[in-house]
């Protein structure tokens, strides 16, 4: 027997939402975007009695507005609904998963001829996994989307639908195997701690979908019956325009993942795996020394010069941390694909793990591009939306806000207009901060590592440290100053298109573009330093991706000014006036 879909059952439509503002990110025309005009195509329907509901029956047309809510009221129990059964089969493998170390210490200790703890310990994990189940139940009223677990400490977290930003789909193998996907809904505030997280883990795939477009495609779909016409005279018939479709704005190529190697994220994956056998070897008490291939490999090196030895470990270090690079790039983006479709944004990318992103535009407050030095050296660059709704800086979960991953700058660049609706902020020539600000990278530079470099020369002379440490010191001394001009030379802003744009760092290169209209304050930092140079940082605080953007050591008139013209009337009330 199969599994019925959780929100085939129609209901109810939810009412129409309040009227919001504007979106920020206006249509690309297609002069931007490479994509033939699609004309809006009009479905016929029958005669239309008064109050009764609109249905298309053109081939291809919107079926008939069947919500997918699950409560058509906000009652205590009404409407509940438990994930889908195939989460059955999940559950009890997800916490097997988990809890294998506890597993395996139990095989340990209980050998014997009559074991039975390890297969306690598995009927244990299964219960718990199908227990997790029987627990766990959600519903999506007109006004809330609610999920109620657990079993003897029972809790409801609640979401207002309005408070919604971005909803989330993500199925990894197994999921996708039998047909499944998570859902994850962004807020901007219910969010901020992982273990709260809204989650919906998992709904059948193609249920998934359709709440997802209940609760951001809503609006849209209250317009378009809102441009039902009235009967005509003659042949009271009605019209109703079909959904628009969605436009590509990029898609990956395949020649990109060239680019993958200089984003150094291989270097993680050998740090995590390093880590695991340097834990592995503490806990089983073995001595790599012993063992056969770590043994030749030590002796081949050993026979080598200390510079071939060297350079031959680095050859090594530089061909793994490629491949390793790009072969998580394959795993994170293939298939990655940004499209517009109404008033949000769709991004999808995954080999064996696939992630669905939706954002509301008009919850999009600008775009990231950062440029690490290795890929900066290769003109490359790679984009992220700042938007609300989505963590930043959390490893995966950042994910959901790529716009573009590793790619050639000027396509990067031609993503970030498209998706902003104007191609001025990532090309704009930036303000230079001035001499103050150029004197202030240099100090810091050379102080720092001039400190340090005394401090080596200390230790090799009295502390019979070896003679390479102050060399490397000195050595840093001398990185540091071209360093320091590469900084000076990426500082800059500009005000332009309704956008804030600010760029700042060397070994990663950023330049935010934050729109003036999502800006809700604003901060000026003073270090005891900066206030020796007369300089200040400008903070722009706003409710969206890392919540401050700092525009970083302007004369404190300039900062002022640039605050004031962002966002006109805000600093009034505390602006002195002759």
């Amino acid at each position: 027997m199969t599994e019925p879909d959780e929100l085939d059952r129609p209901v109810a439509p939810a009412p129409a939402p309040p009227a919001v503002p504007t979106r920020l990110a206006v249509p690309v025309d297609a002069a931007t975007v490479p994509v033939a005009p699609v004309a809006q195509p009009v479905a016929p329907v029958g005669p239309i009695a008064p109050g009764a509901p609109v249905a298309p029956v053109a081939p291809g047309a919107e079926p008939q507005d069947t919500s997918v809510l699950t409560a058509t009221s906000d009652q205590p129990d009404a409407g509940w609904r438990r994930l889908s059964a195939r989460m059955l089969l999940v559950h009890p493998i997800q916490e097997l998963r988990r809890l294998i170390g506890v597993l395996l210490v139990l095989l340990v200790v209980g050998r014997g001829d009559r074991n039975l703890w390890p297969y306690v310990g598995v009927a244990i994990v299964v219960i718990i996994g199908l227990v997790r189940w029987f627990t766990t139940s959600y519903r999506v009223t007109p006004t809330q989307v609610q999920v109620r677990r657990g079993l003897l400490r029972r809790s409801t977290l609640s979401v207002p639908r309005d408070r919604v930003r971005t909803v989330d789909l993500t199925s990894n193998l197994m999921h996708r195997l039998l047909g499944l996907s998570r859902l994850t809904i962004g807020t901007g505030l219910y969010d901020r701690k992982k273990d709260n997280d809204l989650r919906l883990d998992a709904l059948t795939s193609s249920a998934a979908v359709r709440l997802r477009d209940e609760l951001l495609h809503e609006r849209d779909r209250v317009d378009r019956r809102a441009a039902v016409t009235a009967p005509d005279a003659a042949e009271g018939i009605a019209s109703v325009p079909l959904p628009e479709p969605p436009r590509v704005i990029a898609r990956l190529d395949p020649a990109w993942v060239r680019y993958a190697p200089f984003t150094l994220s291989g270097l993680l994956t050998i740090g995590v795996f390093v880590g695991f056998l340097a834990n592995l070897v503490n806990q089983t008490h073995v001595n790599p020394a012993h063992v056969g291939a770590v043994r030749t490999t030590t002796d081949e090196l050993a026979h080598l010069p200390v510079i071939g030895a060297v350079l031959v470990v680095l050859a090594i270090v530089v061909v793994v941390v490629a491949v390793l690079s790009a072969g998580g790039y394959l795993l994170a983006f293939w298939n990655f694909e940004l499209s517009r479709q109404g008033g949000t944004l769709h991004i999808a990318r995954g080999l064996l793990t696939t992630r669905a992103t939706t954002i509301e535009e008009r919850r999009l407050r600008g775009a990231e591009i950062s440029e690490p030095i290795l890929l900066r050296g290769v003109r490359g660059a790679r984009a992220m939306a700042i938007t609300t709704g989505l963590r930043v800086g959390r490893g995966a979960e950042r994910g959901g806000s790529v716009l573009l991953p590793a790619a050639p700058a000027i396509a990067v660049d031609a993503v970030t207009a498209a998706v902003m609706g104007t191609p001025h902020p990532p090309a704009v020539t930036l303000s230079r901060h001035g001499a103050r600000a150029r004197r202030r990278r240099f100090s810091r530079a050379l102080i720092v590592t001039g400190l340090l470099a005394a401090v080596l020369v200390v230790l090799w002379q009295f502390a019979n440290w070896p003679i390479g440490f102050p060399i490397a010191g000195v050595v840093l001394v001398g990185l540091a100053i071209p360093v320091a001009a590469d900084r000076y030379r990426n500082l800059g802003h500009a005000l332009i298109d309704g956008f804030l744009v600010t760029r700042s760092g060397s070994l990663v290169r950023r330049r935010y573009m934050l729109a003036t209209a999502g800006i809700i304050g604003w901060n000026e930092r003073m270090s005891f330093f900066q206030r020796r140079a007369g300089l200040v940082t400008l903070v722009a605080t706003t409710a969206a991706g890392r919540q401050h953007y700092d525009v970083i050591d302007l004369a404190q008139a300039d900062a002022i000014a640039l605050a004031d013209a962002s966002t006109p009337g805000l600093l009034t009330p505390f602006l002195a006036t002759d």
